[in-house]
C-alpha cells in the first residue's frame, strides 16, 4: 500500500454526540413553540437544504438551526433567541477533542510504516481547526478537506498523489463516505462503525450486497490486520 487515508470525525475522534448534543438544546429553546418530533423532520430537511450552499460542518449546522427555528415559530422567535441559538452552536466549533480509543497508538506505529492521510468533508476551518486540536497532525502526511466524498473525490485525490486505487486504502465510520465509493472505485476499504450515525450518512442493506470490505470493531485493530495486509503484498 502506497497510502492510507483516515476519516477523521467519529474515526479518529467524538464528534456526532457533540451535534445531537446541540440539537437537543435547540428542541429544549423551542420546546414551547413546537413538539421535538415536529422539530427534528423540519431542522432535518433544512440540513439537507443547506448542503447544497453550504456544505458539510458546524456553521451550516448553526444556520439550519436558525432558518429551522424561524421557520417553525413564523418569523415571531425573537432576536435573544436567535443569539441563544448562535450560542449554544458555537460550541460545535470549539469542543475539547476526544480521541477514541487506541487511535493515537496506532497511529503512531503506522506512521513508521505507511504514508497516512487525513481525508475528510466539511468546512475548512472547522476540519483544520479539529485536526490541530486533536494534537494528531503530526501523524499524517497529507491532509486533504473535501466538500463531498464520492467517487469522483476519491480518484482526483489519488490522481493528485499518483497512487492507484490498488495502491490505496481507506479506512471510516460511514459506509455512505467512507466505504462504498472506495469499493466502487477498485480500491480497499475498512470500516470501524461508530455507535451515533447522522441520518445522512445512513444506507441501506441492499446497497452492501457483494461489496467486499472490512469491519473492524475498534482503531486496536488495525496494526494486526494490516500486519497480515503487508505481508501478504
Amino acid at each position: 500500500m502506497k497510502l492510507i487515508a483516515f476519516d477523521a470525525d467519529d474515526t479518529l475522534w467524538v464528534n456526532e454526540p457533540n451535534y445531537v448534543d446541540v440539537k437537543q438544546k435547540l428542541c429544549e429553546m423551542l420546546s414551547h413553540h413546537v413538539d421535538e418530533e415536529t422539530l427534528a423532520v423540519r431542522f432535518y430537511d433544512a440540513q439537507i437544504r443547506s448542503l447544497n450552499t453550504f456544505g458539510y460542518g458546524a456553521k451550516s449546522f448553526m444556520l439550519s438551526m436558525i432558518e429551522t427555528a424561524i421557520e417553525l415559530t413564523n418569523g415571531t422567535i425573537t432576536g435573544t433567541e436567535i443569539q441563544q441559538i448562535i450560542n449554544v452552536g458555537r460550541k460545535l466549533l470549539d469542543f475539547p477533542i476526544e480521541l477514541l480509543d487506541g487511535v493515537a497508538e496506532v497511529l503512531e506505529t503506522l506512521s513508521k510504516h505507511f504514508d497516512l492521510m487525513v481525508l475528510t468533508k466539511g468546512d475548512l476551518f472547522d476540519q483544520e481547526s479539529k485536526i490541530a486540536r486533536s494534537g494528531l497532525g503530526h501523524y499524517f502526511k497529507h491532509v486533504e478537506i473535501v466538500s463531498e466524498k464520492d467517487e469522483q473525490a476519491y480518484l482526483r485525490i489519488l490522481q493528485k498523489y499518483n497512487v492507484q486505487p490498488a495502491d490505496f486504502l481507506m479506512i471510516g465510520n460511514s459506509l455512505k463516505s467512507d466505504i462504498l465509493p472506495v469499493v466502487h472505485i477498485g480500491a480497499r476499504a475498512i470500516h470501524i462503525p461508530y455507535a451515533t450515525v447522522w441520518a445522512h450518512e445512513q444506507v441501506v442493506d441492499e446497497q452492501l450486497v457483494g461489496k467486499s470490505f472490512t469491519t473492524l470493531n475498534s482503531a486496536r485493530e488495525l496494526l494486526e490486520l494490516l500486519e497480515t495486509i503487508k505481508g501478504a503484498t
